[in-house]
């Protein structure tokens, strides 16, 4: 009798776990993994929903079971048997639980320090030099883009210490409520362009209030602070449009605060560039020069790439 309990027993760990495996493998709840980031965000997800659903299995089928086996039975007026504590259960169901949940804090942690990259760095010395992020700021707005960069917005392999890929830098402004993403040639959009297969870096500031930089696809989300630049570092890998959402409050129409990021192919994104360039070559009117950044106010400032994005000269009014 014990030994096909034992065999029972074995029978349905064998199948929690293998159900448990599959249904983190198969949960469809999260969207496209768009980046490389995000697929390490994916497995720890996956891993721990396993292990959650293992629990709930396990627990369900206890309760379920104890309800069956234990019922009170027609005509049984007795009371209930008296059980006293059991020092080894309880031992096992503290232990396993600290086990797993030590385990998955070590792993997160990983992950977390992976998806973090190099973010904060702001130069490394190189052949001699130091390269570092050239801006020049007004209300906490980068104005400049790399100064190390190329005429493709693609940093040159050792400006960063990122494992010597090239890295494509883009300055990232954001403001009540619109996001603006500068390129170098003084090309701005309101649209999220990145080449498949690059590491992409964004040195983010806000002109007003905090704000939060996220793509849900990407897994990855970063608090755009004014005063202070923050960055972010991914790799896209899949093709596509994905939204940007603001996940900060940051005022009244904070739910209106999206674009769109566009994972294209090198040779789109190459095409893409000439054509902005194009845009801003024969719209100088619409481009904020450097050498005159130092005259104007803030609105001044803004003005010219307001409105070379079509941006709402009303967002202006709520900084």
């Amino acid at each position: 009798m014990k030994k096909n309990n034992l065999i029972s027993g074995i029978v349905i760990i064998g199948l929690i776990i293998a159900a448990s495996i599959w249904y983190g493998r198969n949960n469809g709840l999260l969207p496209v993994a768009a980046g490389d980031e995000a697929l390490l965000y994916d497995d720890l997800f996956n891993t721990i929903l396993a292990i959650a659903f293992g629990f709930f299995l396990i627990i369900e089928g206890v309760l379920i079971y104890s309800i069956v086996k234990f019922r009170r039975r027609e005509g049984d007026e007795t009371d209930g048997e008296t059980i006293h504590e059991n020092l080894k259960l309880e031992i096992v169901w503290t232990a396993i639980p600290t086990v797993i949940v030590m385990w998955v804090a070590i792993y997160s942690f990983d992950v977390y320090t992976a998806m973090q990259g190099t973010q904060g760095t702001e130069g490394m010395a190189h052949g001699g030099m130091t390269h570092t992020i050239a801006h020049h700021e007004r209300g906490g707005m980068p104005k400049a883009t790399l100064a190390s960069a190329n005429t493709d917005g693609v940093l040159m392999a050792g400006t960063l210490p990122i494992g010597g890929d090239d890295v494509v830098a883009i300055n990232v402004s954001a403001m009540q409520f619109a996001w603006i993403f500068n390129y170098p040639n003084e090309i701005a959009t309101a649209e999220l362009h990145v080449p498949v297969g690059k590491k992409v870096r964004l040195n983010m500031s806000a002109v007003d209030v905090l704000h939060a930089f996220w793509v849900p696809q990407l897994r990855i989300k970063q608090d755009v602070i004014p005063g202070r630049e923050t960055f972010l570092e991914f790799t896209p890998r899949v093709v596509g449009e994905y939204p940007v959402v603001c996940a900060e409050l940051c005022g009244s129409y904070h739910g209106g605060m999206r674009t769109t990021m566009v994972i294209d192919t090198p040779e789109d994104y190459q095409t893409w560039l000439a054509e902005q360039q194009e845009v801003a070559a024969n719209d100088p009117e619409a481009i904020v020069a450097t050498r005159n950044v130092s005259e104007m106010n803030d609105q001044e400032f803004l003005s010219g790439k307001m409105a070379q994005l079509g941006v709402d000269h009303l967002h202006m009014q709520h900084k």
